[in-house]
């Protein structure tokens, strides 16, 4: 009964850890987006492209770092 449960509870952080990666998926989909945002942005209009790449970063920081917070989130229920 104690091996069954134990089978029980690594397979449900087994699942945990999974389902907390597809928080990586979107912080790859948002990195796409913004980058792509850039590009039109600069077809458009050149002369901003100082302040568009500032935005750019900023944003490409804030993406990667809920991807990061995705797979932190991974290892605490894989490893706790």
């Amino acid at each position: 009964m104690e091996k069954l449960v134990l089978g029980i509870v690594s397979m449900g952080k087994y699942i945990g850890a999974g389902l907390a990666t597809i928080g990586v998926v979107g912080a790859g989909i948002g990195i796409g987006i913004v980058f792509g945002a850039l590009i039109i942005g600069l077809t458009k209009n050149q002369y901003i492209e100082q302040k568009l790449v500032r935005f750019v970063f900023l944003g490409f920081a804030l993406t990667e770092a809920m991807g990061l917070l995705a797979i932190m989130m991974a290892f605490l229920i894989l490893y706790s």
